[in-house]
């Protein structure tokens, strides 16, 4: 019975002693000061301070979003020989555009002696005055892209 005893009171000690450390580990998270409150208040108040930016950004990113239709979106890019007298197809026809098809195409034309460059108006994936071949070339890359 004694034996009996002994092993109940070793068994009540130990389990005693765990408990004290499960404690003890629950009191080394609890800040220094004690102040646990003031650590949830800065906590809150800095997730307000978030919450106050995010909701800043909604106008912004609808101002972006806005103008983004008219940023360049799509870009192609021909090389050609313009001239007989120069080959490696150095001429160059660019198109540059947004996401309705509006924008540019700018043609780069090398020759031996000079190099010739011209713009012209794309709107809606097409010319607003005639283009070369390259340049449809170059505007129906752009749209592909």
């Amino acid at each position: 019975m004694a034996l009996a005893l002994s092993v109940v009171t070793l068994v009540l000690v130990m389990w005693l002693m765990a408990q004290v450390i499960r404690i003890r580990q629950v009191v080394a998270a609890v800040p220094e000061d004690g102040g646990i409150y003031q650590g949830l208040r800065r906590l809150d108040d800095d997730l307000a301070a978030v919450e106050t930016a995010v909701a800043d950004m909604g106008p912004r990113l609808a101002a972006v979003e806005g103008r983004l239709p008219r940023a360049i979106q799509h870009t192609g890019v021909v090389a050609y020989d313009a001239f007989d007298d120069i080959a490696g197809h150095l001429s160059r026809s660019i198109a540059l555009l947004d996401g309705n098809g509006d924008g540019v195409v700018v043609s780069l034309l090398v020759s031996r002696d000079e190099t010739r460059w011209f713009t012209k108006l794309v709107r809606s994936g097409g010319g607003a005055e005639p283009l070369s071949p390259e340049e449809k070339a170059a505007v129906r890359q752009a749209l592909s892209s």
